[in-house]
């Protein structure tokens, strides 16, 4: 039988889950190597999706090991599809302000598809996303002006810059103080090079937390959360090399394209597919310059995925 929290308890935000165990981060920053109490685990005893990073918690402390009692009721959720061949939910963190997706121009190139379905996944969660793209210092700023404005013409926020020479970081680093946000980024974007360029010492309070754990540096093996200040906190993610994206489906993916949205159900027909058929608001909009090709192609493609899926 879980024993209930009471208002004795004190109460934390997780900073970091592994091996079973969690790392808490207090209101007056001091951190605490925490277990979960059993009935929070249900009958696995495993974690999963029961305590994750960024889940405000009660635990108590009585001398001994402080244990994780109860979680609090969580404001919004990012999730992904996990790993392996049958469908389940990894919860990647949350009672998120904002998601930033960081993205490089060149050195990876961009990759609509990752950045779409990320992007995509927040618009499902209601969580706010920027779009950073890094790099610049080696790009074409023509190029990456055409990509940010496709993106913020779909309602994100954007950011041109490059963690190497510092361009752009302090305006990035504003739109995150007061925030809690959550960086995901493709492998070799340079995502964590961005996050440590917001806050300067960011290794120092890194080490702090994975020597709660055990692990090293700032390897990024596990999403963890830090605040450098009072009302900035900063969860960073390990890269990606493939998203999934976890409830939503083929018939539901062009009301995450926000774009979309002024011209679904004015085609002519109402099964219009939004590829080749005459009288296609989605298509005029896209010759009209309301929506972007690339983000039209991306959608086709991103659609005939999840309905192979959903064959399976």
């Amino acid at each position: 039988m879980r024993e209930p929290a009471s208002e004795a308890d004190q109460r934390a935000v997780v900073a970091r889950v592994d091996f079973g165990g969690c790392v808490l981060l207090r209101d007056d920053g001091e951190l605490l190597d925490a277990t979960v109490a059993r009935g929070l685990l249900g009958r696995t005893r495993a974690l999963g999706n029961a305590v994750v990073v960024g889940d405000r918690v009660a635990y108590r402390d009585d001398g001994a090991a402080p244990v994780i009692l109860e979680v609090e009721p969580r404001r919004n959720v990012f999730s992904r599809r996990a790993a392996g061949e049958r469908p389940q939910e990894q919860v990647v963190a949350v009672n998120l302000d904002q998601l930033v997706l960081v993205a490089s121009l060149v050195e990876p190139e961009f990759k609509p598809g990752l950045a779409d379905r990320v992007l995509g996944q927040a618009e499902h969660a209601g969580i706010p996303a920027r779009l950073v793209l890094n790099k610049l210092d080696r790009a074409e700023r023509g190029m990456a002006e055409d990509i940010l404005r496709a993106y913020m013409r779909a309602g994100h926020a954007g950011h041109l810059g490059s963690a190497r020479t510092g361009e752009g970081m302090d305006e990035l680093r504003h739109a995150c103080r007061g925030r809690r946000s959550l960086f995901v980024g493709h492998s070799g974007v340079g995502k964590s090079t961005v996050v440590n360029a917001l806050a300067p010492g960011l290794d120092l309070l890194v080490g702090q937390v994975n020597a709660k754990t055990g692990k090293g540096r700032h390897t990024t093996t596990a999403a963890w959360l830090v605040r450098p200040e009072p009302d900035f906190e900063l969860i960073d993610t390990p890269g990606v090399r493939t998203f999934g994206m976890w409830g939503i489906g083929s018939r539901d993916l062009e009301q995450v394209y926000v774009e979309f949205r002024p011209f679904l159900g004015r085609c002519r027909f109402t099964d219009c597919r939004h590829g080749r058929e005459p009288g296609c608001a989605i298509l005029a909009a896209v010759g009209a310059g309301e929506i972007s090709p690339r983000r039209l192609g991306s959608f086709l493609k991103l659609r005939e995925e999840l309905e192979g899926e959903e064959s399976r």
